[in-house]
């Protein structure tokens, strides 16, 4: 039986599913051995459409069989053996049922740890990924403000070198004879 949850986080491998593995701690009184998985998946059996329509032919069966027999009523009504087998197995169904109830509890519990878990890394990830974003942000605003005082200075300096070479052009046509 996988014993495995299976989880869409989305941390480190984007959005695909990835395993999550449930300790051994976490299977409740029997642990993950023999019995503990047999007692579980009985447990299980015992709430599927199988298990409810072959215990409604076996009762009707021994019913007909008990109060149509020709030769002999080894039960017959009220069917005490009949009654004696329904207490019989809910003895042992109702300890079963508990027990894998008490080991899927453990298993829910475990894996909800592991994704609050998970969404608190990524919570904490993703404030990580907006500081950064604010820290670039403020970087390239003042590398922007900077490159604006940069070219407001060479257009300054432009203007400048342009005025003293109309400057030295005007002293020097003024120098030359014509």
């Amino acid at each position: 039986m996988d014993l495995r949850a299976r989880d869409t986080g989305s941390v480190g491998g984007g959005p695909y599913p990835r395993a999550v593995s449930v300790p051994a701690e976490a299977h409740g009184a029997f642990g993950p051995d023999r019995f503990g998985q047999w007692a579980e998946r009985a447990a299980r059996f015992f709430g599927t459409p199988k298990y409810i329509i072959g215990q409604t032919v076996a009762v009707v069966f021994w019913i007909a069989l008990n109060s149509l027999a020709v030769i002999s009523h080894w039960d017959p009504y009220p069917f005490i053996l009949l009654n004696l087998a329904f207490s019989t197995q809910a003895a042992y169904a109702a300890p079963l049922i508990l027990l894998a109830e008490t080991r899927q509890a453990d298993r829910d519990k475990d894996h909800s740890a592991k994704v609050e878990h998970l969404h608190e890394t990524q919570a904490r990830q993703g404030e990580d990924r907006v500081k950064s974003l604010r820290a670039e942000t403020d970087r390239l605003q003042q590398l922007l403000q900077a490159n604006t005082e940069l070219t407001k200075q060479d257009k300054d300096l432009t203007e400048q070198v342009a005025t003293l070479t109309r400057e030295i052009h005007k002293l020097l046509s003024s120098r030359q004879p014509s």
